[in-house]
């Protein structure tokens, strides 16, 4: 069974950056669709930021050029480097893993950016 557990979240001032952490069980990146999501009090779950088992990345437009997906094969980690982080990116951040055969979702770790 496949598990995910995120970790890094925190408070932080406008500017400043975080880097989340997701450490995987039975996942082959290569196999797997990797993401981070994040779902903000009343408002939908969005994609912030995607890895593609063949390692193409895409983001979310509110976050080009500030957030950065990567994955460490060795550790089974995925990471979410957030840099000038604003109040708006304030969130419960979810690490996702997904293929024709799974989807699933770590259980959130908190960003609050205060101004």
């Amino acid at each position: 069974q496949v598990q995910l557990e995120e970790s890094g979240g925190g408070l932080v001032q406008a500017g400043g950056s975080l880097r989340l952490s997701c450490a995987t069980s039975r996942i082959i990146f290569s196999i797997y669709n990797m993401g981070w999501y994040r779902q903000a009090p009343g408002k939908q779950r969005e994609l912030v930021a995607g890895l593609t088992s063949g390692g193409s990345t895409n983001y979310a437009d509110s976050v080009k050029g500030r957030f950065t997906i990567s994955r460490d094969n060795a550790k089974n980690t995925v990471s979410l480097q957030m840099n000038s982080l604003k109040p708006e990116d304030t969130a419960v951040y979810y690490c996702n893993a997904r293929n024709s055969y799974v989807n699933t979702w770590g259980q959130g770790t908190q960003v609050t950016v205060s101004s």
